[in-house]
């Protein structure tokens, strides 16, 4: 599991890791060093499901449902207008916040579901080498889409099984059907999927805090996961809580996977399926790094599964640092101070890349009263 809380140094150049060696300990003459104590380390996480433009809504729903359409309906109903308040800001400003989200979560790579993004010079990478479509019932001629010859290369990302009655179960089968150019799919939730189902599939993305909350049930990752690599995605406020570390905790007290394949959902197996450059420390790999505060009398591992947003204490990004905690600050008044953003989670202060607090002063200007967990 890499996730180390020893003595290791790392040494980052041209955006790659170049070197790791537990000793000995000691700065590099000639180069720029930071030096961590009582801290666990871990490779930037990868968050496989978002939808980034939706991360300004509380969570909408007041009871469980069948499925995902029945959902659907009692929001808008329901909820109309919340969900006009959010759906004021432009587009591009919602994006940026989900962006932000992740970042100060430990993600370093997110996967967009929906349109592309226009522009983005975000501190994170946002992941859209695939095919979104949204699933079978929200998507006019999804099967058109899916059967595209010039998108073959693509895999394609989509909502499937999101539901606990037996239509949901019957959609996974029509969409395997219907995919007559065999292509790559990744399934988003499968909460009613069974094995056989999940053979068909490139790999599942698993959502245990969005299921929950829409449908009191989550899939079954444990058998699952012998036919299929399970990944670990959000999806947005619209139905979880902002903080990722909540997600993991609800998936880790399923006890569907082991801690180490937890893990690796949101690392190696989510590195492995999106073919990325990243979900590992080692040599080689692109420098997506968490620093993280250990807990006193804890495993690395134990520490890993109590954090939260505000015990972090870096994360690099390509050779980047695009997050820092204020313990670090005298360390780093070397480089320029000017582009980052100050913020506070709870009593902690963190330094991040951007103008975080100009995005939320904005975003505040369409949606007036808006809720931030940072301030």
């Amino acid at each position: 599991m890499a996730i180390t809380g020893a003595p290791v140094n790392i040494r980052v150049a041209d955006g790659r890791i170049a070197n790791i060696w537990a000793s000995p300990l000691g700065h590099v003459p000639g180069e720029f060093n930071l030096e961590f104590k009582n801290a666990i380390v871990f490779p930037g996480l990868i968050n496989s499901h978002d939808h980034l433009d939706f991360n300004l809504f509380p969570a909408l729903g007041d009871r469980t449902y069948r499925n995902y359409t029945e959902w659907g309906r009692y929001i808008h109903k329901t909820y109309k207008d919340k969900i006009e308040r959010v759906m004021k800001v432009p587009i591009g400003l919602r994006e940026q916040w989900g962006i932000y989200k992740n970042l100060l979560n430990g993600v370093t790579t997110v996967v967009n579901h929906g349109k592309k993004i226009k522009k983005h010079a975000g501190p994170i990478s946002v992941f859209e080498n695939c095919q979104c479509i949204h699933s079978v019932q929200f998507e006019k001629k999804w099967w058109l889409s899916l059967n595209n010859p010039l998108k073959m290369n693509l895999p394609v990302a989509i909502h499937t099984g999101e539901g606990i009655d037996e239509a949901s179960a019957k959609e996974i089968d029509k969409l395997i059907g219907r995919n007559v150019l065999k292509r790559d799919i990744i399934g988003i939730h499968g909460v009613a999927m069974n094995e056989e189902q999940a053979q068909s599939l490139k790999a599942l993305v698993w959502c245990p805090e969005s299921n929950y909350f829409l449908l009191g049930k989550t899939a079954p990752v444990a058998q699952l996961k012998e036919n299929v690599p399970i990944m670990f995605g959000t999806d947005s406020t619209l139905t979880g809580n902002w903080n990722l570390w909540e997600h993991i905790r609800k998936a880790k007290a399923t006890k569907q996977l082991t801690d180490i394949e937890l893990f690796e959902t949101l690392t190696t197996n989510a590195a492995n399926t999106w073919k990325l450059q990243t979900g590992k420390i080692a040599e080689g790999r692109d420098a997506d790094i968490v620093v993280a505060r250990e807990r006193k009398g804890a495993s690395a591992t134990e520490a890993f599964f109590m954090l939260n947003p505000e015990d972090i204490l870096m994360v690099v990004h390509k050779g980047h640092i695009v997050l820092f905690d204020e313990d670090l600050y005298t360390q780093l008044k070397s480089i320029d101070l000017d582009n980052y953003g100050r913020v506070y989670i709870k009593t902690a202060c963190k330094y991040v890349s951007g103008n975080l607090p100009q995005l939320m002063h904005r975003i505040s200007e369409f949606y007036r009263g808006v809720s931030f967990p940072v301030i």
